[in-house]
This record gives structure tokens, C-alpha cells and sequence, in this order.
């Protein structure tokens, strides 16, 4: 029988500070939830929209993978590795911080906001070297279907980090149903909805709702309205 965790998307953590307006699934920053720490290797889901011209000064990290999905408009990235680069909507960004690095991002649009999800994973192993790899997506291949955009493995479709996970990004119609089948057991899979409305199983999720869930081998999803929505499948245990 699956567990599942549900998140309303007005349960997050919200903070407005004029130039950046975030919402935290999990808890970060000044906002804490004993109860919503992490959820297996998942520890950071933000919903972040950034001001036009503004954005994230000089900033560390170590031992984190650190996925950047955009939603709507630009994001320039800056780091110590000597990458320089701007990731746009349909692009895919990964960043293995291992055993340090600092960047910088904000938003190159003057008259434009960026939103965009960052996303952070324990690592399976610590103290890698750090490494950088952005990709654009071929956002057809996710209508009606499960478009794989984050593995393990170098030579599967989308970037790769250092644990065992998979995401993927989807688009369906209404009505649309897919099972989702587990890729390692012990996983656990954490559903968010990008917009409209979805059931997963007997759960409905509405726009920007999280649900996660363990102890299964499949799921069935079903788009009530058109609907776009995020899969990650984690580790539970790292």
C-alpha cells in the first residue's frame, strides 16, 4: 500500500523580498517546518520569480546537486568553475557542487521577470569534483508523455547527477491517463504540479501542489484539465 505526503501549495513557505518572490516546499532560508525538512534525498523545491535586471550575488555551495529549471525567461549563470552562460525556458541546469564552488545568477532582462524552480539533492557521494552541464529540452517529447530530463547515467536522455534519480517533465491533455512505473526500488517519487489539475492515483493535485509518495511500483495519472507537472524519483534513503 503506497504512503503518500501531501503538500497544498498554500501550505509552503513564502518569502516577498520585493526583488525575489519565493515559495519553499521544503523548509529554507528564515522559513522552518520540523515536518517538511526533506523528503528522501529532496531537500530544496523553490518556486522563485526574480525581478528584471535582478538576481543572486556571489554565493557558495558544497555537496548538493542543484537542478535549475526555468518557467518563463532568462536566468545568466556565473560560477568559479569559469562558466559563463544564460539558461532559458526549455533549458535544463545541473550543477554538482561537490566539493565547492560559488555562482552567481540573476535575472538579464530589463523589462522581463524570471521564474524559474531550483531544486536540490543530497549527493550519493560526497566530495566529487564539481561539474556544470545545461541542456535545451525538445519540449515536444513531453505532450502526453513522461520526458525524461535528469538520470543517473551520462548517456541517458537529459543531464546526469551524482545519485540515483530520474526526472521527468510533463504536458498532457485532458483526460490523458499514464502509468508511471518505478525505475529502482526503495525509490520514492515526489509528483509537482506546474499547472491545472491531476490525480495521482486517487489524489487530486492542483497547481503548484506537491505529493509524495513511497511504497509502490506503479501509479496512474490522470490529467482532469490540461496539465503540466514535474516527476522526481529519489532516493528515500542516501
Amino acid at each position: 500500500m503506497a504512503t503518500t505526503v501531501l503538500h497544498k501549495a498554500d501550505t509552503r513557505g513564502h518569502a516577498d523580498h520585493g526583488w525575489l518572490n519565493a515559495y519553499h516546499s521544503f523548509s529554507f532560508a528564515s522559513w522552518y517546518n520540523p515536518e517538511r525538512v526533506q523528503f528522501g534525498a529532496l531537500r530544496v523545491l523553490n518556486d522563485d520569480t526574480i525581478a528584471a535586471g535582478m538576481g543572486f550575488g556571489t554565493h557558495p555551495h558544497d555537496n548538493m546537486e542543484i537542478i535549475t529549471i526555468p518557467l518563463e525567461g532568462d536566468l545568466a549563470h556565473k560560477d568559479s568553475m569559469g562558466n559563463e552562460s544564460t539558461i532559458k525556458t526549455g533549458d535544463v541546469q545541473v550543477m554538482s557542487a561537490g566539493t565547492g564552488i560559488q555562482h552567481s545568477e540573476f535575472n538579464p532582462n530589463a523589462d522581463l521577470r524570471t521564474k524559474l524552480f531550483q531544486i536540490w539533492l543530497f549527493p550519493k557521494t560526497r566530495n566529487v569534483a564539481p561539474r556544470y552541464q545545461q541542456i535545451t529540452l525538445d519540449t515536444t517529447e513531453q505532450k502526453n508523455n513522461f520526458a525524461q530530463i535528469l538520470s543517473p547515467n551520462p548517456d541517458d536522455a537529459g543531464v546526469w547527477i551524482h545519485q540515483d534519480a530520474w526526472f521527468y517533465l510533463a504536458d498532457f491533455s485532458a483526460e490523458f491517463s499514464k502509468k508511471y512505473e518505478l525505475k529502482k526500488e526503495g525509490n520514492g517519487l515526489y509528483v509537482f504540479v506546474i499547472s491545472g489539475t491531476i490525480t495521482v492515483d486517487d489524489q487530486v493535485l492542483e497547481t503548484r501542489d506537491g505529493l509524495g509518495i513511497t511504497d509502490f511500483k506503479t501509479l496512474d495519472i490522470t490529467a482532469i484539465t490540461d496539465a503540466k507537472f514535474l516527476l522526481m524519483e529519489i532516493p528515500m534513503g542516501y
